[in-house]
């Protein structure tokens, strides 16, 4: 019980993550399969349709969209703050801090994760493991819609007895920017709303949101 409590939060969005990846694929199904019989084509298998490229460049689109907001988040709070929000650290510290503040080198403790008390190659990896791992997500769940995407396109041209295209093609084609494009800005904006909001609304208890009773102004403060 102590273990589930304490694993409480990544549990719960792990387990709704299964139930919407488990519903897109239901719903995405039974869309296909719809559109199949309208157009005289024979109906295909639930694992059919979640081993296809339809249901793989759906999954991905939104996959490398969020990693990109993260990425971008994580990278852009080093350097950039907004004055009263939690999401942003105190203008004072804008940067990478001193190793005294980020607790490394000589400055580490015996609580300090062990990579933290070298220096080099390592130090710079573990220093930025967050940010670097965020990326190489974005970029291979980018890289899985393109291909995925190239291959639906392909279908859906070979349909209408037209060429398919290259894989470069795609990726510079109106069709997968489109795609990419109304993903990332929902994904900006929803950060945007969150940076901007954080000033001025409170959620009593959450790390998300400032103190109730904390002034505007109050910067990297959470609750």
């Amino acid at each position: 019980m102590k273990w589930l409590k304490e694993n409480s939060l990544a549990l719960a969005f792990m387990i709704m993550f299964l139930l919407a990846v488990g519903g897109q694929a239901v719903a995405g199904y039974l869309q296909f399969n719809d559109v199949q019989r309208a157009e005289g084509a024979d109906p295909i298998s639930l694992l059919q349709y979640v081993s296809s490229s339809t249901f793989a460049v759906d999954v991905t689109e939104n996959w490398q969209s969020e990693y990109l907001q993260f990425f971008l988040f994580i990278m852009f709070t080093v350097w950039l703050v907004q004055k009263g929000s939690p999401e942003s650290k105190e203008p004072h510290k804008i940067g990478a801090e001193s190793d005294k503040d980020q607790q490394i080198g000589e400055h580490a403790d015996e609580h300090s994760p062990k990579w933290a008390r070298v220096k080099g190659l390592r130090l710079w990896l573990y220093s930025n493991s967050l940010g670097l791992t965020m990326g190489i997500i974005f970029l291979l769940s980018w890289l899985a819609q393109s291909v995925a995407g190239q291959a639906a396109y392909n279908s859906e041209r070979l349909s209408d007895l037209r060429d398919p295209v290259s894989w470069g093609a795609y990726v510079t084609s109106p069709e997968f920017w489109d795609r990419s494009l109304q993903n990332w800005q929902s994904e900006l904006l929803a950060v945007l709303s969150m940076v901007v909001l954080s000033i001025y609304l409170r959620q009593r208890g959450s790390p998300e949101s400032k103190p109730v009773g904390a002034a505007h102004s109050s910067t990297g403060v959470e609750g």
